[in-house]
């Protein structure tokens, strides 16, 4: 199975970069998309094959996922089943037969950490979830984590220490992730830097490859038996982020 997961900064905006055509020739058996920015009433989204699931924010033109699967989950909830987080359509689960796959758009910091003290917050609420559902069965979650772990997974490392999606306080968001029993799949198969998911629009940085890594799909240690590669296309445009994705055994 294909799995990709794609931050779209707008669905609206995509639809008119060749959302159609990139998902047609990768054909991904699931597509999680992240930053929506719209409701499902406002969008003319038919894919045949793909049954959509939406969760759209209360604010509008604000945040949101969406999941295409062609695969019909036993079951879809939304959120993480706390009130005070889940206004903004940041969470989408889809139960299969051999995993809960999660798809999560993490807040941001926001300009001057304005909201460091929420994403420290966020980040344990969402962990506590993780680990409850991974006690049905083994967890992928996926998405937009608005974090480079190391300093591998961003160009600029030592200009960007204290910035927003990489604090110390973000980075060990990250890392008790992967502390719980997570896996980045990405470094499972590629060790080197220079491979990002982000670039800023301005200063022609994805022409020069000034980016960050801060999309993933990480695994409970359970799963790490059926995974069989994990990628990122960069030369897929579109929007700012480029998508990301894994190949791994039916779930």
């Amino acid at each position: 199975m294909k799995l990709i997961s794609w931050n779209v900064n707008g669905i609206r905006a995509v639809l008119k970069k060749g959302f159609l055509e990139f998902l047609g020739k990768q054909d991904p058996d699931i597509l999680c998309i992240q930053e929506i920015k719209g409701r499902p009433e406002q969008v003319d989204l038919v894919v045949p094959g793909y049954e959509p699931f939406w969760n759209p924010a209360e604010r509008p033109g604000y945040s949101g996922t969406l999941i295409l699967t062609k695969q019909k989950p036993l079951q879809v909830t939304f959120g993480i089943g706390q009130a005070e987080h889940d206004q903004e359509g940041r969470v989408i689960t889809a139960e299969y037969a051999k995993a809960f796959l999660v798809n999560v758009y993490t807040p941001n910091s926001g300009d001057e950490l304005k909201r460091l003290g929420y994403r420290q917050i966020w980040d344990q609420a969402f962990l506590a979830y993780l680990q409850k559902i991974s006690q049905k069965k083994p967890v992928i979650v996926c998405g937009d984590l608005n974090v480079a772990h190391e300093e591998i997974d961003l160009a600029r490392p030592k200009e960007n220490r204290g910035s927003a999606g990489f604090t110390d306080e973000e980075r060990t968001g990250i890392r008790n992730l992967l502390a719980a029993g997570f896996i980045d799949t990405f470094r499972e198969f590629h060790k080197e830097g220079g491979q990002y998911s982000w670039w800023t629009y301005r200063a022609g940085a994805r022409e020069r490859n000034v980016g960050w890594r801060i999309d993933y799909f990480c695994i409970s240690k359970e799963l790490r038996p059926l995974l069989q590669d994990a990628f990122i296309h960069p030369e897929i445009m579109g929007s700012d982020h480029c998508p990301v994705g894994v190949e791994i055994k039916n779930l």
